[in-house]
């Protein structure tokens, strides 16, 4: 876990523990002037600004990364003996792009697998429609801010929300992406998603 991401943690157990009349204004200030001192200092802030993650979407965190790294053997062939295992999270999966096994594997660790039975999803636009039908799809839009844990969706590409800067950057775990589980940063704007799937 980043140092960003504990203190984003830090700050959001610290404003449910505070009294409801106190504003919460002093923690987030307080996380502001760390987090500008941090980038004066060549790092770059990673705070969830849009709200804490979910505990469902929490678990989805604490799944992935720990799986950061992970990598196809060999290289280019959609396989391994780790990616075998997420395949299990898919029913009737074969050998194939792998980064919807992958989140279908994340959730089922999690206790929120997706599916209507839990059988999980191969392809990512079958994810998105299941999420449409159970009423878990975000659609991207003007304002639309995903949160830590959510899934995000691409044409043909789905990963794992892990953080959102103060500047709009998500940054992300994905399976699949560079044959591997790999983190990857996005701008606002620079690759817009379809949209999210908030799993609690």
């Amino acid at each position: 876990m980043s140092l960003d991401v504990a203190l984003a943690r830090i700050t959001q157990l610290q404003s449910l523990f505070a009294p409801q009349t106190a504003p919460a204004t002093p923690a987030t200030s307080t996380t502001t002037s760390f987090s500008t001192a941090l980038q004066s200092a060549g790092a770059t802030a990673t705070l969830a600004t849009p709200g804490p993650a979910s505990s469902a979407g929490q678990a989805v965190l604490n799944a992935v990364r720990g799986e950061v790294g992970q990598a196809e053997q060999p290289a280019g062939s959609n396989d391994s003996p780790r990616i075998a295992q997420y395949r299990q999270a898919t029913a009737g999966s074969g050998v194939g792009p792998w980064c919807a096994y992958f989140t279908s594997w994340a959730a089922r660790e999690s206790g929120v697998p997706l599916g209507d039975s839990g059988q999980g999803f191969g392809r990512v636009d079958d994810v998105y429609a299941w999420a449409q039908r159970a009423g878990k799809a975000v659609p991207n839009g003007p304002g639309v801010q995903p949160q830590p844990g959510d899934l995000i969706v691409w044409d043909e590409h789905i990963g794992v929300v892990e953080s959102v800067g103060t500047d709009g950057t998500i940054n992300t775990i994905e399976g699949n992406s560079s044959d591997r589980v790999s983190e990857r940063s996005y701008a606002p704007g620079s690759r817009p998603a379809i949209g999210y799937v908030r799993l609690g």
